[in-house]
């Protein structure tokens, strides 16, 4: 009897414990890492990579951006006051954003640091952010997409003039948030409700995070689908291109506005093809295109050099690609840095 009674509760664990793996989305992995979505490109490890040789090639690249490419710091401000009471997006540099949707304001990966890296380490800003860290209007809730240095900046955190603001992040990343108070982390197609006119949901893209040598995919990596009204609007960054963008588009789509990274592709030089983890500009048209996205802003580029792209290629090939993917060049935008825009302007 108590043979039989062993066997079953044997069977019993082994059926609960499969049930349990099957339930397991794919993106989670048993040691608590994450993946890319099933189907997503995947690194050569053949590759072999210099930081040396990195570092020479990085040093050649010109860092000067056309003189009208950036807006000066008082007339930032200035727009800013004037606009307060209108909904308005608001490029600060790479991908920090300030999006204000009714009386929300959110800032995406706020980085107002002179480098991407812990202390004084890491690839130095070429420009100035669009405005200090202290003059920032009111921000009420911030979205981190995920760990690496040049979007997660720990000086930027710690200072953050605003630490009532909510806060929204992909799973294992609110711990680097401990002196705020409302802090949510979400994994991939969950959603959270901010007011009557927002709500926020995870969405899937293919990346990677790490910030120390022991933190590996440690945390989740996720885009942000800010649905405010009858409005979607799509912050997706960092991203390769994968099939995951047309699933997201038949759960979602369409996207009336998408912020896709642009920049940090080109690593030839480094005997790699291209990144698979930084869409290039092309690449990024074909997610807007996947997304079934009406319109596209081009972010992640303009403020680091993160990879060996001349700074303003992003640019010029966003704009000249747009046709081809079915855009007109207006609708493939690039902010200056400092340019503060009323939304309905954006999406007219």
């Amino acid at each position: 009897m108590n043979k039989i009674f062993l066997f079953l509760l044997i069977a019993l664990t082994y059926s609960f414990a499969g049930n349990t793996m099957e339930k397991k989305p794919y993106h989670h992995l048993s040691d608590g890492t994450f993946r890319n979505p099933e189907g997503s490109p995947e690194r050569d490890p053949n590759v072999k990579w210099s930081y040396k040789k990195f570092n020479e090639e990085r040093k050649k690249i010109i860092t000067e951006l056309p003189a009208d490419f950036v807006i000066p710091r008082q007339e930032v401000i200035k727009n800013l006051e004037s606009l307060k009471d209108e909904d308005f997006i608001a490029f600060i540099g790479h991908a920090t954003f300030l999006i204000k949707l009714g009386d929300t304001t959110i800032i995406t990966d706020p980085h107002f640091s002179k480098n991407a890296g812990p202390l004084i380490f890491g690839p130095k800003r070429y420009v100035d952010p669009a405005i200090n860290l202290k003059d920032l209007p009111k921000v009420d809730l911030i979205y981190l997409s995920h760990l690496h240095f040049d979007h997660y900046d720990r000086a930027t955190i710690r200072k953050f003039p605003y630490k009532n603001a909510k806060v929204v992040v992909p799973l294992k990343v609110g711990k680097y948030f401990k002196r705020y108070k409302d802090v949510n982390e979400l994994d991939w197609y969950e959603e959270i409700k901010i007011n009557d006119d927002l709500k926020i949901t995870l969405v899937p893209n293919i990346h990677w995070s790490k910030i120390s040598l022991f933190d590996y995919n440690k945390s989740l990596w996720a885009g942000a689908l800010i649905t405010y009204k009858d409005k979607k609007i799509l912050f997706n960054c960092d991203t390769g291109y994968g099939n995951i963008f047309k699933k997201i588009s038949e759960k979602y789509g369409p996207i009336d506005l998408t912020f896709i990274n642009i920049g940090a592709y080109s690593f030839e030089k480094m005997g790699i093809k291209k990144s698979i983890y930084h869409a290039t500009p092309e690449e990024a048209l074909q997610i807007g295109k996947d997304l079934k996205s009406k319109k596209i802003i081009g972010m992640h580029a303009f403020t680091f050099v993160l990879s060996l792209e001349p700074i303003m290629q992003p640019y010029q090939r966003f704009k000249d690609g747009a046709e081809k993917y079915g855009y007109k060049k207006n609708d493939a935008i690039i902010f200056k840095i400092g340019q503060v825009t009323k939304l309905n302007e954006i999406l007219n």
